[in-house]
């Protein structure tokens, strides 16, 4: 037998000696307990009657009674038989018995003294509940993880004390201060005199704050593996339980493993999920979430920070958190872990990349300019599905190709090439779409146009046209966010002038354009009518991001007013743009329809050639009025 099955084997010893221990309890039960009733094959069974006639004629010898039955012997021609009748109701039978001479006898149940049963039933009853509970908790709970009976107030926390998966700081990019600001955690942990030589303490905690995907997760892991301690890891949803009580007794649990395995780290993902602010209603102070996070709160100002035991936590929702789970002393620093800029996300996708087999001119930083605002997850998901789209294909290596494409699949979904779409719907959704390129080429510090396309993704978009950056940018001026809201007006523009006609295509377009007016109005102060002035508040910034007004109802109407009026003014000035280079809007469009998809080049190529029949035909013009 080799290791392998021999632990297999291991593991089923407990289930099989619990089979035969249930067996020799049903067996014991069955054969001690409960009387045994035997049917011997020499009785034969008649009815009363007949029995009666039987002692009259004198044929019955012995009789003995019972509580439903008749048991008797007869002898019937010098043999003699043994018969058995139900007892019925017969006050003569005992004047029958004594006149015929038969012996007779009355069988009664052996009476228990009343205290030795009540001790067997007692002792018996709570046998069969240990043993029931027993069983349960290590055949059925076991197999249920730390929901066992055994295991209540565990804290489930799951343990690594060699390695992390390997994870270094070196497989973390994109997240460079971060990382600076949490080895030095690593450095303490590593050599604590150097700290507490000048009189400096280790923090006891670190938050790490960000959105979701941007590898909070993987910085702890790193931490811990870097400063090469234990590492406990536990969700804020394995605190949360149905009984009160469990989840602080779970993280007093958590916290004395974590001091005998000292110096180590404590991970709490989601942390939100104990940590929300205590609000007061319901009923205060008695609820298992509070309980747990008052345990919390005195748990981490228990232990002594110079035992090396740190605390690293994870939210999305930092505006969610407790005020006193935030203060000095408990998180002592707050490690923002933000999507990653360009060069971020540059060395994400070539820290992806190294595993993938690829060829050796891919350009990373065309790919990362067209990820603006892609989490550390999201172009680990780009990677993937670009290496997958080679294997679809029956090459062996990623291609550049291959990973621009999986951009689009992650932004746009597959493309949908069985989809049918009637000729008339296919030319509107094709001048929809250089409508918005030709708009955006025609405005000054417009992003360039990448690619036109329309071609239906599962996503839902029917087509979509693709601007890209040439640079990096933080700040968003008056003048960039009208000019996105022209370019998202040139799709509906295009409509209106060829077709004469409004469509269902515009909807993401005009949500966007709305989202940005309103926006400028009442959060970038970029209006002279309301000026500096705050009038909407965000919340959940990291979780896409929830607004709500905080003004009177008339300022209500009047923002109502200044959102229209911007997106307005830019519908007209898209349409201006569109008559004026009406001719290449349609060449363009005719184009987009045979080729179905086109780069940012070649729209380019299109639209220059345009401009310079434009520019011959006006100069002809003039030659001939000269």
């Amino acid at each position: 037998m080799s290791k392998k099955d021999n632990n297999n084997f291991k593991k089923y010893i407990p289930t099989i000696l619990y089979v035969i221990l249930a067996i020799f309890i049903f067996y014991t039960i069955a054969i001690v307990l409960i009387p045994r009733i035997t049917k011997e094959e020499d009785i034969k069974e008649i009815d009363y009657v007949s029995f009666v006639n039987m002692v009259n004629s004198g044929e019955v010898n012995k009789v003995e009674v019972k509580d439903k039955t008749i048991a008797f012997e007869a002898e019937e021609k010098g043999e003699k038989t043994k018969y058995v009748t139900n007892r019925m109701y017969d006050p003569n039978l005992v004047d029958r018995l004594v006149n015929k001479n038969v012996k007779s006898a009355q069988v009664l149940k052996p009476e228990l003294n009343p205290f030795v049963s009540f001790l067997i039933s007692t002792f018996g009853t709570i046998f069969i509940f240990v043993a029931a509970w027993w069983i349960l908790s290590k055949v059925v709970f076991n197999k249920m993880g730390d929901v066992g009976p055994m295991n209540f107030g565990k804290s489930g926390a799951k343990i690594y004390v060699e390695s992390t998966d390997g994870i270094k700081f070196e497989n973390v990019a994109g997240q460079e201060e971060a990382k600076e600001a949490l080895s030095e955690l690593v450095d303490f942990l590593h050599n604590p005199k150097k700290y507490t030589k000048i009189g400096a303490k280790l923090p006891k905690g670190a938050l790490l704050v960000g959105p979701p995907g941007t590898g909070k997760t993987l910085l702890a892991k790193a931490v811990a593996s870097e400063a090469e301690v234990p590492f406990f890891s536990i969700s804020g949803s394995a605190f949360v339980e149905m009984f009160v009580g469990l989840g602080a007794a779970k993280v007093r649990d958590l916290f004395k493993q974590a001091e005998e395995k000292a110096p180590c780290i404590i991970f709490i993902d989601e942390i939100d999920t104990i940590g929300k602010k205590r609000d007061g209603v319901g009923i205060s102070g008695n609820d298992e979430r509070e309980q747990t996070l008052n345990q919390l709160l005195s748990e981490m100002d228990g232990f002594d920070a110079r035992a090396g035991v740190v605390i690293l936590a994870a939210t999305n929702r930092p505006d969610s958190l407790d005020p006193a789970l935030l203060r000095p002393g408990r998180f002592d620093r707050r490690i923002p872990v933000e999507l990653p800029d360009l060069a971020g996300r540059i060395a994400i996708l070539k820290v992806h990349a190294k595993k993938i087999t690829k060829e050796e001119n891919i350009d990373y930083e065309q790919v990362a300019r067209a990820t603006a605002g892609a989490s550390g997850a999201d172009l680990a998901n780009m990677v993937n599905e670009g290496a997958l789209r080679a294997v679809r294909e029956g090459r062996d290596k990623m291609s550049q190709r291959d990973l621009e494409e999986s951009v689009e699949v992650v932004l746009a979904g597959y493309e949908k090439k069985n989809a049918v779409i009637s000729p008339r719907e296919k030319r509107i959704i094709a001048y929809h779409e250089v409508g918005h390129a030709l708009v955006a080429a025609k405005q000054k510090g417009s992003a360039p146009v990448h690619k036109i396309t329309i071609i239906p993704r599962t996503s839902g978009a029917l087509g979509y046209t693709m601007q890209v950056d040439e640079e990096e940018k933080f700040l968003m001026s008056k003048e960039d966010a009208i000019n996105n809201i022209v370019t998202l007006t040139g799709g509906r523009s295009a409509e209106e002038i060829i077709f004469n006609t409004r469509t269902s295509g515009a909807s993401n377009d005009i949500e966007k354009a709305t989202k940005i007016a309103k926006a400028m109005v009442t959060r970038f102060g970029m209006t002279d009518e309301f000026g500096f002035v705050a009038l909407e508040s965000m919340t959940n910034a990291y979780l896409g991001g929830d607004s709500s007004l905080q003004c009177s109802p008339q300022t209500q109407y009047e923002i109502d007013e200044a959102v229209q009026k911007i997106i307005d003014d830019a519908h007209n000035e898209a349409r201006k743009i569109l008559r004026e280079n009406i001719k290449a809007l349609h060449a363009i469009s005719e184009y987009l329809l045979r080729q179905e998809t086109i780069t940012g080049e070649q729209f380019m190529d299109l639209l220059k050639q345009y401009e310079e029949n434009q520019e011959t035909e006006t100069q002809k013009d003039i030659e001939i009025e000269n």
